[in-house]
Parts: structure tokens; sequence; C-alpha cells
């Protein structure tokens, strides 16, 4: 936040760059340089004096703060990427309150993370290998956010010229211009930062591929941990344990967000086929005979074809309307089945029909007294 901006609102600015239970940590915007600690001191009312000089330091920009009880009762949640108020700054402790968030320009619930532009999905090329059906459902994933997707492919320095050309046009036919880096040996590593400049960024993709590797390339005072690739599973191990934003030498945000091998498609059956490229591409040029096509059998449709994803969509679409109607089993009082785990632990769950509300429950002592004592009553 400059200068003129803080005199204009009377406010400090910030954003939060990450979250551990009731405490949040948040980056302060850059207040002008020729706003003196004298001009903050008055500004701010803070109860601890700053030093009147003109070479003071300014304020630091990160503080550990609170939210204020009132948020909590309105049911304010705070996330990583908010942009937030801050009230009673303590600068020499380095804490505040939030007091306000902004209105979010977008926000996802998983990872959550708020006013994010874009999505960096990272995969690797080889070690482990480039899997289709992983990369389109990451692929879908991001395209349902309404976000801009980039997508950058590592390791490239382990297949020849040859198979990269192969890979490039492949995904070219998908509706993607991938850019090929190896954080090993430093390949595009820098055109790859340049399309994060000044935008809050989600870099994203399965364990195993680089991508704390290319964090520690492009932020250089970050130190984070670097897991290996499991040679059994060909698979890598989970190193990101939380969500944060790291600060960009060339200006913007970056956040490293904990690793997961199958995103979830809980979409909307119907909008489905608008999150590939290429089926956009026949409906912008051609329509369905029927408004709600599936895009499966019905007559006439424009999008069922002998495109490479095809099989990809038909199996995202089952995973969809599953989704679905388990929402709407969940939401209906009256539905006959129920969800119920198998086994503890091993995350297998199974439909089973619902026992009557109440039918098998045995009718309390306290109850069956006070229908004896409505009996004598009306006896009486």
């Amino acid at each position: 936040m400059t200068g003129e901006n803080f005199a204009a609102t009377g406010q400090l600015l910030g954003t939060v760059v990450a979250v551990q239970a009731n405490f949040y940590r948040v980056q302060l915007d850059e207040e002008d340089g020729e706003m003196k600690s004298r001009e903050a001191e008055e500004k701010l009312n803070l109860n601890v004096p700053l030093p009147h000089c003109p070479t003071a330091p300014l304020p630091p920009l990160l503080l550990l703060c609170t939210r204020r009880t009132r948020l909590k009762k309105i049911g304010q949640q705070v996330m990583v990427g908010d942009r937030v108020v801050v009230e009673e700054p303590d600068w020499a402790g380095g804490r505040g309150a939030i007091a306000d968030v902004l209105p979010r320009q977008s926000e996802l619930d998983r990872p959550a993370i708020a006013n994010v532009n874009q999505i960096l999905l990272v995969f690797a090329v080889a070690d482990p290998p480039l899997e289709p059906y992983q990369l389109s459902r990451f692929l879908i994933k991001a395209e349902s956010t309404g976000l801009d997707v980039l997508l950058c492919l590592n390791k490239s320095d382990l297949i020849s010229p040859q198979e990269q050309q192969q890979v490039s046009d492949r995904l070219l036919g998908w509706g993607y211009q991938p850019i090929f880096i190896s954080v090993k040996d430093g390949i595009n590593t820098e055109q790859a930062a340049r399309y994060l400049s000044n935008k809050i960024t989600v870099i994203a993709g399965p364990s195993g591929v680089g991508k704390s590797s290319l964090i520690n390339t492009l932020i250089d005072s970050l130190e984070l941990r670097v897991g290996e690739v499991s040679g059994k599973l060909a698979r890598g191990r989970h190193t990101t344990r939380h969500i944060e934003l790291f600060e960009l030498p060339s200006g913007g945000l970056l956040a490293d967000t904990p690793g997961f091998n199958q995103p979830d498609i809980d979409c909307i059956p119907e909008e489905l086929i608008h999150y590939f490229p290429e089926a956009r591409e026949r409906l912008a040029v051609a329509s369905c005979r029927f408004s709600d096509c599936l895009h499966r059998d019905e007559p006439e449709c424009a999008v069922r074809g002998d495109w490479e994803r095809y099989e990809h969509y038909l199996e995202f679409l089952d995973a969809a309307i599953a989704h679905e109607t388990q929402l709407h089993q969940q939401a209906d009082p009256e539905s006959t089945m129920k969800l119920k785990s198998k086994s503890k632990g091993k995350g297998q769950s199974q439909y089973e029909p619902k026992l009557e509300s109440k039918k098998y429950r045995r009718i309390s002592r306290k109850t069956q007294l006070q229908d004896l004592q409505e009996l004598y009553r009306d006896e009486e």
C-alpha cells in the first residue's frame, strides 16, 4: 500500500500469506518511501512510540495477527490470499488484529485460497513417467476453477528432442501449449517465471514432479523440503504439508499446495464437457440436438467423436454423476440409502438400505410412564 492510499483511507492493508491454527501471517502492502516513521505513528495511533528521526526504519512488512471476535461471530472465514484490514499493529512484537476482509476476486475450496489469478500445473515427462489420464484429471480440475491454466513439464532433460516434440504435438491437440523445463539443468525456468510476475499463482501437480524444487529455484531464499521418487511405485512422496504464499523476486505471490494424486471430479455433469478445450472448439461451431446432452449416446451430438480424450470424458462423467447422486441422497432426508464405511482406515465405503426412522428404537421408560398417565386420565 502506498503512503498516498494509506493517508486517504487511514487503514493498514495486507495479504494473508499463511494460516496456522487461529493465527494469520499478514504481509503488509509496501508503503511509500517518503512516509516517515513519525507519520506512520500519527496515522496508526500506536501505543508504542517510534523513533522520530528521518533515518528510522519503516515498520516490518510481516505481522502475526489474530481475527477479531466480530468476524468470528458473523462467520467470516479468513483464507490464505485474502486482502485484509489490520488494526492495532504492535511493531515491536510483530503482531496485529484482522478487523475486516475485503471482497474476494476468486476463491478455491481445495486448496482453500482466495484471489488467485492462475494455476500452474507441474508434471514430469519422466521419473515419474507422464500419465495422460492423471494429467487430464488435473487439467479438468484446474479448468473447473475458471482460472487461467499454465502447464509446465519438468525433467525435460531426461527425454530426447524427438520425444519432446511428440509430447508437445499431443498436448496441442488437447488445447494446451506446454512449457518444457528442467529445474536440474536450469532450462526455461526464467521463461516460466515471467508468467508468474505480478500475479497470485497456485502451483499444483502430483508428488515427485519437482514442484518444491521449482519453487526453490524461483525464490533463492527458500529451502523447501524436497522428496525423492519412490522406485517401487514410481511416484513421489508428499513433502508439502500446508498452504503458504511466497513472494517472488519479480513481483507476485506463489502458493505451494499439499500434494495429492487424484483430484476429485465434483463438477456438475452438464458442465464437464466445457472443461475440455478440444470439445469447446466443437461446440463453438456446432450444437447438439438436446440442450442437456451428456454426449454419450444421444442422437445428433456435436461432441461425440474420435478425439483422443473422449474416453477420459466418459470416465469423468460417470464420476461426476456419482458425486451428484451422492449429494442428492445426503440432502434428501427421505432417502432410502445411506453411505457406510466398509472398513475403518481404508477409505472404502458403499451404499446400504437405511432403516426406517425410530422403527427399531426401544421406547424409553419415561415415555411409557407418560403414556400410562394419559391413559389413566382418559379413563377417569
